[in-house]
């Protein structure tokens, strides 16, 4: 929430979530910066399709089939990224919505980023190939 607060991103999340936002340690995490995002909660995936239309979408994924630094991204992109602790499940990232499938490149030993870190990273490509638009 931090992040999309300070990079003017809309955070839309769906459900099912491990957490609520009204929860006294979801407040302690951060919730200072909810006046600043624009948070959007989907009871699904599909309700979220319909109401948002999202022009690309990228499904973030250690194993995906395009690096991160390979793509080009604009006006209308969204970023998809499941739990921290299983990632997306393959039916999501299978799609057919879904424009391609992303990884962060990092070296072939480790797991993975988390989810906090990966979300920043593809955040922060995405602006400043748009020039860091929410700047001053």
């Amino acid at each position: 929430m931090r992040l999309c607060a300070n990079t003017a991103t809309p955070l839309h999340l769906i459900r099912p979530m491990g957490f609520e936002l009204d929860s006294t340690k979801l407040k302690r995490a951060g919730m200072d910066y909810r006046e600043y995002a624009t948070v959007v909660v989907h009871d699904s995936f599909d309700q979220y399709l319909v109401s948002e239309s999202p022009g690309r979408l990228y499904a973030f994924t250690r194993n995906g089939a395009q690096s991160l630094a390979d793509l080009t991204y604009g006006p209308g992109d969204a970023f998809l990224f499941g739990p921290e602790s299983v990632g997306l499940p393959d039916e999501l990232v299978d799609r057919p919505e879904v424009t391609s499938s992303v990884r962060i490149p990092m070296t072939p030993h480790t797991r993975s980023l988390n989810l906090a870190n990966s979300v920043a990273i593809a955040v922060y490509e995405a602006a400043r190939q748009a020039g860091y638009p929410f700047a001053t």
